[in-house]
Formats: structure tokens, C-alpha cells, sequence
């Protein structure tokens, strides 16, 4: 109330309703009723795509949602409600796209030399590459800035064909369990703990080597280690939407 009167005041007494005022109001009145991402830049199990408007790109919003039940580590709070953990300390050698690039000529000569599995692995790695160092933005879906789960909900979109829910706790409904690290594999969504309340707070996928890509909140868009310390402590599970070894999507 005390900023709705700051933005608003006067108007009791007489003050000419100006169109300044007019877009506070509807600015004020979306955030009162506004879900990594805000629900107004989504639309939750209903709705149409939506087009970015500070460029062309266009990551859907799609109506599908999996069948399979939310983990019970699930909870079910809006992000927007929560703020994230402070204590993240960016690596002193942040890994390079000659990393990345490395990584993928392994897993072509040694895990993805079928063509047809090898050709969805360019795919993955082209998204990575494109999106490499995109600034983050909390909402964000375009190459001016972007959050995790529109960043992994683009890759998904573009290198698979899949259409995957928006937030990070609503793609970690979705796909199978993956119980053990050790099973994880190029492709697998891989989920954190990183805020006070909403969990997961954050997803990436996993690339192999135990490196996955994510779009992180102080680095943008690049890829980390799941044996960095801050990464290992909160870490939570991962879920396999599709599997690169055979080609199919899987927990539907």
C-alpha cells in the first residue's frame, strides 16, 4: 500500500489522472498478479506461443504437461516469491567454448559415431554455442538475455523437437528419474538447489564429463562442472526427457 500510494498519490486529491500514471497502474496491477522465471512470460498448462519482443527468436509456451507425478522434492511456490542463495563464487577459470568444442569431438568419436544419433548431437552442442555467454535475464528468452529453464526449454525446442514446461520446477515433473550421476547422459536435464525456498531453483543439461550448460545468473550462458562445490553441495536430481543413446523420448 505504502507504493501504491507513492505512485498513485494525489489522485484522492484532485490530481489530473496523467498517462504516466495510467502505465504505473498497469505495471503495478501485472505484478500483483504475476512463476528460474515470472509467469508473465509463460503461459501455465494453457495458452499460445508468444513471440520475444526485443527480437525474432520465439521460445513456445506449450500447452502439454507430462503425466508423470512431481518428485517429492517438488515445492510448489513461485519463484518470484523466493530470492536466490548469495554464496556462489564463479570459478577462477571459467571453461571455454575450446572446452566445449572439445568435449563434443569425444562423444562423437567415442559414444555418438551413428549418424543418426550423431546428428543429434550437433544439434545439442550448435544450441550450446549459440546461446554461449547470452547475458541472463530473469524472464528473458532471446539472445539479449535469458534465464535456465527458457534456456534449456530452447535447446529442447530447437535440437529436438520436444516441447518442455517453462519453469525449472515444472520441467522437473517431467521424463524419467535419473537416480545415479554416474547414469547420467548427454541430454539429461540436471537440477539444483539454489533458493531459500523454491526448489529446484535452477536446471542446466548435462553434455557429458560431468560439465553441463546452463544460463547462470552471474556468468550468462555457459558451462560448469558438477564437481564445482557450489554445484556438487545442491545438487538434486536429473530427469531424462530424451535420450540421445536411442533416439527416443522417453516417460511418456
Amino acid at each position: 500500500m505504502i507504493i501504491f500510494y507513492k505512485i498513485f498519490g494525489g489522485l484522492t486529491s484532485g490530481a489530473r489522472f496523467t498517462l504516466k500514471r495510467a502505465v504505473l497502474l498497469s505495471l503495478f496491477l501485472m505484478l500483483l498478479v504475476s512463476g528460474c522465471a515470472p509467469s508473465t512470460s509463460s503461459v501455465r498448462y494453457g495458452g499460445s506461443a508468444k513471440e520475444d519482443e526485443n527480437s525474432g527468436n520465439t521460445v513456445q509456451r506449450y500447452q502439454e504437461q507430462d503425466t508423470v507425478q512431481a518428485p517429492s522434492q517438488l515445492v510448489n511456490l513461485n519463484e518470484e516469491e523466493d530470492t536466490e542463495l548469495e554464496d556462489y563464487v564463479p570459478p577462477v577459470n571459467k571453461i571455454k567454448i575450446e572446452q566445449v568444442l572439445a568435449q563434443y569431438d569425444t562423444l562423437k568419436k567415442h559414444r555418438f559415431n551413428d549418424p543418426a544419433r550423431s546428428n543429434l548431437l550437433d544439434k545439442v552442442f550448435m544450441q550450446i554455442v549459440k546461446w554461449y555467454d547470452t547475458p541472463y535475464k530473469y524472464g528473458g528468452t532471446s539472445t539479449r538475455g535469458i534465464d535456465c529453464s527458457a534456456f534449456t526449454q530452447s535447446v529442447y525446442k530447437d535440437a529436438f523437437e520436444i516441447p518442455i514446461l517453462r519453469s525449472a520446477r515444472e520441467q522437473y515433473t517431467m521424463g524419467e528419474e535419473i537416480e545415479e550421476m554416474s547414469d547420467l547422459e548427454p541430454g539429461d536435464l540436471v537440477f539444483f538447489n539454489t533458493r531459500r525456498r523454491v526448489r529446484p531453483g535452477h536446471v542446466g543439461i548435462y553434455i557429458g564429463d560431468n560439465l553441463f550448460a546452463h544460463a547462470s545468473s552471474k556468468l550468462g550462458v555457459t558451462v560448469s562442472s558438477l564437481e564445482d562445490n557450489y554445484y556438487s553441495k545442491r545438487y538434486m536430481g536429473a530427469r531424462r526427457i530424451f535420450d540421445l543413446t536411442t533416439g527416443q523420448r522417453t516417460g511418456e
